[in-house]
């Protein structure tokens, strides 16, 4: 497989970085073939702006539509243009970064804002004029792997954890920005407690990424429910049938649980 690695950690040495490291090497190691953009090494702008389409800075900018236009123009900025040409070889995208404030770091929110485009990733429609999007898209055919550190202990990323359920909490990215651009969404790898990390943490760690790495390219992906595969009606709403009575994030799987799910594939740093 062909697969991209996207990093967003300041710190080279950090557990991340360890991680990255030996990830890389392990995907080698397994005959895959690894291309990085690590972002903070690369400088990388995440701020969109007019200068990404060769807008007019005069007139107002429509982000959508000018994105769209330059996309098919082959106009985009060329950072931009770089990072989607690396998507466009990849077979999967692995995503790593660190938890801060329940999210993605800034500069990875803005590779998304900057490299995910209409016309790219999104806004694509097939021969019926439907807009495929949710288990659809520009990046369809592609898997993704999220690996995420977390400051706080894994009982607090848990079902009734303080800090909400790990997959929840990741929600947003998992199914709102990979899922919805089409890609298959493995199970997040979330090391929690690193903050805590000893050295025997990191070497399960680096354990329970192998392991997750090995499986990449045959991992059954979290059954999200595809937008035109019927389960929802023309408002966008699941139909009443499925999961009844019950609402919330997990009523978009096709296996939403009776109760509480257990977590899986979180390993704990500390």
């Amino acid at each position: 497989m062909n697969v991209l690695w996207v990093f967003a950690h300041p710190e080279p040495r950090s557990l991340n970085g360890a991680l990255r490291d030996h990830g890389a090497a392990t995907l080698r190691r397994l005959g895959h073939r690894v291309r990085h953009s690590d972002l903070y090494a690369m400088g990388w702008n995440p701020v969109v702006g007019p200068a990404d389409f060769g807008h007019d800075p005069r007139d107002r900018l429509l982000v959508g539509a000018a994105s769209e236009r330059a996309h098919a123009a082959g106009t985009l900025a060329p950072d931009i243009r770089a990072e989607q040409g690396k998507i466009a070889w990849a077979d999967a995208l692995v995503v790593q970064f660190p938890l801060w404030w329940f999210g993605m770091p800034a500069i990875l929110k803005g590779w998304f804002d900057r490299v995910f485009v209409q016309g790219f990733a999104f806004g694509v429609t097939d021969d019926r004029g439907r807009t495929l999007r949710y288990g659809d898209g520009g990046l369809s055919g592609r898997r993704a792997l999220v690996v995420t550190t977390a400051g706080a202990r894994p009982t607090g990323l848990g079902p009734r954890g303080v800090h909400g359920d790990a997959e929840d909490v990741l929600f947003p990215l998992l199914h709102g920005t990979l899922f919805y651009t089409g890609m298959d969404v493995l199970p997040p790898l979330v090391v929690a407690s690193a903050d805590r990390a000893r050295p025997a943490d990191h070497a399960a760690a680096r354990a329970a990424l192998d392991d997750r790495l090995r499986a990449l390219p045959t991992a059954t992906p979290i059954p999200y429910r595809a937008e035109l595969g019927g389960d929802y009606d023309a408002d966008l709403v699941l139909r009443p049938h499925l999961a009844p009575a019950r609402t919330g994030l997990t009523v978009h799987r096709t296996d939403p649980p009776a109760g509480p799910a257990p977590r899986r594939d979180r390993t704990s740093a500390a």
